[in-house]
């Protein structure tokens, strides 16, 4: 074989070997942007490149597959129920008590399902493998947390961080359930929770000795009842 015939096979062979890798990334891009859906997408703004990204997430799911993942048992799925119904009752009394209530609840919850619960962001980062699409309602629910321990959240923001807590919590109670709860159907449902809390407050004006006081200088909490669990939202 002459000369520039072996350099044009070599050419050729790596010109081949470069399309294969690169087929082969945008395969494992596709791979990752479909399992983790809006969670890929803020990795990627997150980082500085895409490809410490996807690196970043491949090694959450290789986390994740050697953690020992396990459903609740059906007593303990009622159990954590009730708890929860507890917690969105008292909200009206309490905001910042039932939210922090809420977060405990819920490392209880992962905890005897299986994921670790010393760190918060790895917390977060485990959890996205399973739930990559309310993962980040859990983030800003424990924005809101954070916040209240200064005293820099008001009662619509543990409103809201309460409704996004429910959100994981629901799917980590039911895990069979496909997911199909995002940012903005939680946005749009924490809307409607405040809708229906004037229309409870209105009413409440009418019941007498229960009504609401309505003195300027007396705080007033508004009540919601938004049941998606067959249970009260918190008021």
């Amino acid at each position: 074989m002459q000369p520039w015939a072996w350099v044009l096979l070599i050419v050729v062979l790596v010109v081949v070997v470069l399309l294969a890798v690169v087929a082969m990334r945008r395969r494992r891009s596709e791979d990752l942007r479909n399992r983790f859906g809006p969670e890929y997408d803020r990795a990627v703004e997150a980082s500085d490149d895409r490809r410490g990204a996807e690196h970043d997430l491949l090694d959450r799911a290789r986390k994740r597959d050697r953690l020992d993942i396990r459903p609740l048992p059906e007593a303990a799925r009622a159990r954590y129920a009730e708890q929860w119904r507890g917690i969105q009752e008292r909200f009206v009394d309490d905001p910042a008590g039932s939210v922090g209530s809420a977060h405990a609840l819920l490392d209880q919850v992962m905890a005897e399902r299986g994921y670790p619960t010393s760190d918060f962001e790895q917390q977060a980062d485990l959890v996205s493998v399973d739930h990559p699409r309310v993962v980040e309602n859990y983030r800003a629910a424990y924005g809101v947390y954070a916040r209240q321990r200064d005293g820099q959240a008001t009662t619509e923001d543990q409103r809201d961080a309460l409704v996004r807590y429910r959100s994981l919590f629901e799917e980590l109670l039911h895990p069979d359930t496909p997911e199909a709860t995002d940012t903005a159907d939680v946005r749009d449902q924490s809307a409607d929770v405040r809708d229906q809390s004037a229309d409870v407050r209105d009413q409440s004006v009418d019941v007498g000795d229960e009504a609401v006081d309505d003195h300027d200088d007396t705080p007033r909490h508004r009540q919601a009842t938004d049941e998606p669990m067959t249970h009260r939202e918190p008021r």
